[in-house]
């Protein structure tokens, strides 16, 4: 059987065990769907990128979490480009990535931060009811009546669309209880992928929102650091004219409740969306991948 070099790297983090872990595949050529998803599945990471070669990018990424296939991951994106660079297998510089969701640029500073381009952001309100956002949430529905007024419950996309929920005081964001089924249900009914909740009362200084993210639809119940929604979050914000317009970088930090804080930069106008961070190897190793036909358990 065939055996592949598999790692773990914590991404929108400098430190080992913080940030969103990702499983990486470096080199995923020759492997199908049934082994991207059993090798998901063993790494047990929210996703897992698979780097291939591509015709016309400089690579391809294919993104599994361990039910299903997703178009787009940020954190998952930076943590495949960040691995690569690390190892040396790509330069600083500008790089092109071919995905599911589109072609993007992907920029590597000096100092193994990664940018990635994000599609062109859009922003739609929906018609939901507060209290049943608040009810999804396990929260008290003032505590969204006191910014809804400004800000509208929204899905908004810049690659993957996330129902855009804003919440008053970082306690009530820290104290939710939040009912998966109906955060499901809720997302389905508006055509987003999850739930991203936010506030502008947050922990460091200068980082601008704190956030949660709850993905059900994709088997992650609580994403720890999530680079999809932080730029989708950003452009809403910047539609609605929420933010300095001469702060350019928009800091969010969110996993704090998971134990594993992170940061995500955003620079955005609202429509352009560009995300960064950085990433740590946690875990380097070679994984025996079952033939396709095969059902047996990977083993590590």
């Amino acid at each position: 059987m065939d055996t592949r070099q598999a790692l773990l790297v914590d991404a929108f983090t400098d430190e080992p065990m913080a940030g969103n872990p990702a499983g990486v595949v470096p080199d995923a050529e020759g492997l199908d769907d049934e082994q991207f998803g059993k090798i998901a599945s063993e790494l047990g990471a929210s996703e897992t990128a698979f780097v291939l070669p591509d015709d016309e990018a400089d690579r391809r990424l294919r993104y599994f979490t361990p039910e299903c296939e997703v178009d787009l991951c940020g954190h998952a994106t930076v943590a495949a480009h960040a691995l690569l660079y690390e190892h040396d297998r790509l330069d600083a510089g500008t790089h092109t990535l071919a995905t599911a969701a589109g072609t993007f640029e992907i920029e590597i500073d000096d100092d193994g931060t990664v940018w990635m381009e994000q599609a062109t952001a859009e922003v739609r309100p929906v018609d939901v009811a507060d209290e049943d956002v608040a009810d999804a949430l396990g929260i008290d529905v003032a505590t969204l009546r006191d910014v809804g007024a400004d800000f509208p419950l929204s899905v908004a996309s810049s690659g993957l669309p996330f129902l855009v929920v804003p919440v008053n005081y970082f306690e009530h964001l820290r104290d939710a209880q939040p009912d998966m089924a109906a955060i499901e249900s809720l997302c389905e009914s508006v055509g987003a992928e999850g739930l991203y909740a936010f506030t502008f009362d947050t922990l460091d200084g200068d980082a601008t929102i704190h956030a949660r993210a709850f993905v059900p639809l994709a088997g992650v119940s609580e994403d720890p650091v999530t680079g999809t929604a932080a730029g989708a979050a950003c452009a809403y914000l910047r539609r609605h004219n929420a933010l300095d317009g001469e702060r350019e970088e928009i800091v969010v930090e969110q996993g704090h409740f998971l134990d594993r804080p992170g940061r995500v930069r955003v620079v955005t106008d609202g429509h352009d969306v560009r995300v960064g961070g950085q990433a740590v190897t946690t875990l380097d190793g070679e994984l025996t991948v079952p033939d396709s036909e095969d059902d047996d358990i990977i083993e590590a």
